[in-house]
């Protein structure tokens, strides 16, 4: 009897899972295939095929995979892989906490890449995927100004406080915090544009906007620590580099592939104004598919004219953390980091500390979220580019995750607060 194991059924979405076959004939070509369909009716899928040994078994943690959306030893390459079948969709998870992902996985006895709706398989689980631990709590938040969620970990705490932001997209997106909180951490996804009352378009950075963000969150009675730490990515990096260098409050920053300098916004914050490098539109590129490149659009930090524009990350207090992939098409990430390491070690700074991920792209997220190397954004018309190769990438984000866990911890965790 043909047999499709998969361990455990119901898992946080950055959990690894098992996936084993048993009962085939030795030597028998299969194919596994993954699929779910997400809250906006978007149908995502992928496949691999295997061969099974000589007991008749496909074990994912050791077996090869020999074509498909990937080859070789990939344990969660099927989640790795899924692709939309709408072109340029990227899977994002909205409503946290009261549905997972579920996915389903499929064998075929036989190579069956260009399988119908029709097809029966052998063997088929599904599989829940959440966002949110048992007992995790989403709190809205609603200051006077700031506008979020704020993701609370079971217990009385008191746990160690960050802020989680994303980039140019806009809007309130959750999954990193609720993620984060199902690990121990008092996490407050922080949307700053597009969402509710707050302006529609970024058209400055107004810090003080941020610095009440932190307060609220050390202020709330189940945060513990003198200090809070903030993760970011893209422009949202931009400001938590920012953040880290101005707000005393901040004290364990993760910034994943941001820049070093203000771009096309302003920085205002009581006296000071860091006014932007201007966006250069003009070289903005159209790629093969109708893909947009904003690669170039970025102006040149290093260049004499813009020196006024970089943020004088030497005042930090806190610690910083820079993730970076090498592949990068949306900013040169990289090379913005690696001039901020320059700058530190002229200013004599060791708090710093950059890893970077050749062949990883711009959307470094929790592990199990699928590759992602072209999107459409509310922004644009035609899909963004933001590079990387589908293997490595997912390497990065499995690597990064525990790292930046790692970080936070050590750097938010004094002695009395809680840890899951």
């Amino acid at each position: 009897m043909i047999r499709l194991i998969v361990t455990p059924k119901i898992s946080l979405a950055d959990e690894p899972l098992k996936i084993q076959v048993s009962g085939l004939p030795p030597s028998q070509i299969v194919t596994l295939q993954a699929s779910l369909t997400d809250e906006k009716g978007v149908f995502f899928h992928s496949q691999a095929l295997y061969w099974s040994d000589k007991a008749g078994e496909v074990d994912l943690e050791q077996a090869a995979a020999t074509g498909g959306d990937y080859t070789g030893v990939q344990p969660m390459g099927l989640f790795q892989c899924l692709k939309p079948e709408k072109l340029f969709h990227r899977l994002m998870k909205q409503d946290v906490m009261q549905s997972p992902f579920r996915v389903r996985l499929d064998l075929f006895d036989s190579f069956n890449l260009f399988s119908s709706p029709h097809d029966q398989s052998a063997a088929s689980q599904t599989v829940e995927r959440w966002y949110v631990a048992p007992g995790v709590q989403r709190v809205q938040i609603r200051g006077s100004r700031v506008r979020g969620a704020l993701f609370l970990p079971p217990g009385e705490g008191p746990f160690p406080g960050l802020i989680d932001m994303f980039g140019g997209t806009g809007g309130l997106i959750e999954f990193r915090a609720s993620l984060l909180a199902s690990r121990g951490f008092a996490a407050l996804a922080l949307a700053y544009f597009a969402y509710e009352d707050l302006p529609s378009f970024l058209d400055e950075v107004d810090l003080e906007y941020f610095e009440e963000a932190a307060n609220i969150l050390l202020e709330h009675p189940k945060v513990g620590g003198a200090g809070i730490g903030v993760v970011a990515t893209c422009k949202g990096a931009e400001i938590a580099l920012a953040m880290a260098t101005f707000l005393p409050q901040i004290t364990a920053t993760v910034c994943i592939n941001g820049t070093n300098a203000m771009h096309g916004t302003a920085l205002h914050y009581r006296d000071l104004h860091i006014s932007p490098i201007p966006y250069k539109l003009e070289h903005v590129r159209q790629m093969p598919l109708g893909l947009l490149s904003l690669f170039s659009v970025f102006g040149d930090t290093r260049a004499g004219a813009n020196q006024g524009s970089i943020i004088p990350v030497e005042k930090a207090q806190g610690q910083l953390l820079f993730i970076v992939g090498e592949s990068d098409q949306n900013y040169n990430s990289k090379a913005y980091a690696e001039e901020v390491m320059e700058r530190m070690r002229r200013h004599g700074r060791k708090n710093c500390t950059l890893l970077s991920y050749p062949g990883a792209g711009h959307l470094i997220e929790p592990p199990g979220s699928p590759f992602c190397p072209c999107s459409l954004t509310s922004f644009f018309t035609l899909p963004l580019m933001w590079g990387g190769e589908a293997q490595p990438h997912a390497a990065a984000q499995e690597h990064s995750w525990r790292e930046i866990q790692k970080f936070l911890w050590h750097h938010l965790c004094p002695t009395g607060i809680s840890k899951l």
